[in-house]
Parts: structure tokens; sequence; C-alpha cells
């Protein structure tokens, strides 16, 4: 599981017949400490996140450990939108507040 940033939206007018409503997103992984990576993963939300919120990512085998996603090619899915994330005692992000690093 890790945190990342929703980036943006992939659209895929034909896919597998499973993969029908699912939503695809782009989501860019994040160090604990609130720095942006190089890494990109394209995962189905599965919660209705929205692009520049912080998300919960579980992938592997446990992606497919949803209702939504059971059954389904997914590699990837989006499970929690963040409210905040503490690293040694410091509050790297916090939802809707200013001032704090997101």
């Amino acid at each position: 599981m890790f945190i990342a940033e929703v980036i943006g939206s992939v659209i895929a007018t034909r896919k597998t017949e499973s993969l029908d409503g699912a939503r695809l997103r782009v989501v860019q992984k994040v160090s604990p400490a609130g720095m942006k990576t190089d890494n990109y993963v394209i995962a189905v939300d599965v919660i209705g996140a929205n692009e520049g919120e912080y998300v919960l990512v579980a992938t592997g085998s446990t992606a497919r450990q949803t209702d939504i996603t059971d059954e389904r090619p997914v590699d990837a899915v989006i499970m929690a939108i963040v409210d905040t994330w503490q690293t040694e005692g410091q509050v790297q992000y916090l939802k809707n507040d200013v001032g704090v690093a997101s």
C-alpha cells in the first residue's frame, strides 16, 4: 500500500467487459515525507477520488478484494482518501489546511 496523488484520468472506450464502468485514474506515488516521486500507476477508483486528492493505493492481489474489483483484471485500486498523515512527529499533509505541506 502506498500514498499517491490523483493527477488524472484514463478513458478507454474499448476494454474488457469486466472493467466496464470502472473509473481509471492516474496516480503519482508520494514519499512518506510528502515528496512526489517519478513513479506513476493506473488504479481503479472505487471510492470517487478527485484530481488533486491524496489517496491510499493497494496493489497486487489485494487490489481485487473490493466488491467492485473482485474477479477483475485489476492490479491497483484506490481504497481510501487521505485526510492527514505524519512521519516522525511531523504532519506531512492535512487535507484542506493552508500552510501545511501538501
